[in-house]
């Protein structure tokens, strides 16, 4: 069951998880899905596949639970070995079931089915979105009023008397004046925004100016060669006696797989550090002659053991390394 929750963490992070010897499990990106009927919006989410024609161990899940686990590589793939013994034993008689990912079983042809189950979205960018129903905005309408037909009557001052208060401009004759005093508020805002856009601008370019004549003349002066004149001639005489350098065999041979080579024993030191922060059964070996200082990723009695290693790092792992026998 452990090995199960493995895959499931990996899925995540990688689009295939292979299992040796049994199959390896697939994730498929699905992009945002609308439907138009019912308005329901579905997050970008990654499906899961199985395919039982890739069995070559890729080293993915082996690596990753033998630092869950805090063991070597080679103990963690064992285990992995006798869990899918176990699982080919019990597809013979019912299901398979991974959790949060999906069930398996044989069919008809005894070849393995896969169901999966689509409740976990492996996508880490969709995490925490779920399907949500888009709501229907309503447009409110306005009932358009009827243009009256006869104008309104007009009240005369039929005894000419003085009125108490003056009747006030219209709206049209109100209008330009308000229509002057918008446009000059909006122009005066125009040459505000302008002017400070203007010496940002300004700023941009004379910083931009003077960091590129700061890195030319930098350039320049590491470009410039002096001339200090002739040195004069100075004449030693030594006696150089050669000291032989004795090697003392070791007790017995081994076989290493190096990480590096170092001058500095505080780098050696730090890639020691990491190697076994990694889960490996990192170690220095013998300094070579040049006075460096060699890191390897296991130094071991067994040869066989440390060509298996050396195979994973760099097939698997790609990464750089080499072989070294020490006698």
């Amino acid at each position: 069951m452990q090995i199960q929750q493995y895959i499931k963490e990996l899925l995540y992070l990688h689009e295939c998880v292979t299992v040796p010897n049994f199959g390896a499990f697939l994730t498929r990106t699905v992009n945002v899905m609308i439907h138009s009927e019912t308005g329901v919006f579905s997050p970008p989410r990654k499906e899961v596949s199985f395919n039982r024609l890739l069995k070559s161990n890729d080293g993915i899940l082996a690596h990753y639970m033998a630092q869950k686990e805090h063991v070597s590589y080679e103990q963690a793939l064992r285990k992995i070995e006798k869990e899918v013994v176990v699982w080919k034993q019990r597809l013979n008689t019912q299901h398979l079931t991974f959790a949060g990912i999906g069930e398996m079983r044989l069919n008809p042809e005894k070849k393995i089915s896969f169901s999966p189950y689509g409740v976990i979205n492996f996508d880490l960018n969709s995490f925490g979105l779920g399907d949500f129903i888009r709501k229907t905005i309503l447009v409110p309408t306005f009932k358009k009023e009827e243009p009256q037909t006869q104008p309104l009557p007009i009240m005369e001052n039929q005894n000419k008397e003085n009125l108490m208060f003056t009747p006030s401009k219209t709206e049209n004759e109100r209008s330009p004046i308000l229509r002057y005093a918008v446009i000059g508020i909006i122009g005066i805002a125009l040459v505000g925004i302008s002017y400070y856009f203007g010496d940002q601008y300004l700023t941009n370019e004379k910083a931009k100016a003077t960091e590129m004549a700061q890195n030319k003349i930098k350039s320049n002066v590491q470009k410039a060669t002096f001339d200090l004149g002739a040195l004069a001639e100075v004449h030693l005489d030594l006696e150089a006696t050669p000291v032989e350098k004795a090697s003392t065999p070791l007790a017995q041979p081994f076989y290493s797989v190096i990480a590096g080579s170092f001058r500095s024993l505080v780098n050696a030191e730090r890639k020691l550090a990491q190697l076994k922060a990694e889960g490996f059964d990192a170690a220095f070996t013998e300094v070579n002659p040049d006075g460096l200082n060699r890191v390897a990723y296991g130094r071991f009695t067994s040869k066989r053991e440390a060509l298996n290693l050396h195979n994973y790092i760099r097939y698997a792992l790609q990464e750089e390394v080499w072989y070294l026998e020490e006698k």
